[in-house]
């Protein structure tokens, strides 16, 4: 059971780094690769997508961390 915990918990920090560093605060997703948004917008689309699975990511890698510290 670690070794599975341990496993869920290196890939789940990869991938909430990744999402973290893919959002540049104050442009949009397309500021990140070289693009310009100067106009303030809501998000949506992938960008919305991905604020919305950095968050869901967050919450999954303090879960496994708590189950980590349980078993």
């Amino acid at each position: 059971m670690q070794n599975i915990l341990d496993y869920i918990q290196i890939a789940v920090a990869v991938l909430l780094i990744a999402s973290i560093l893919l959002q540049n605060k104050g442009t949009s997703l397309g500021g990140a690769f070289g693009g310009e948004g100067n106009v303030y917008r809501s998000r949506r689309g992938a960008e919305k997508f991905l604020f919305n699975s950095t968050i869901v990511l967050a919450v999954i890698f303090v879960a496994v961390a708590i189950c980590h510290l349980i078993f």
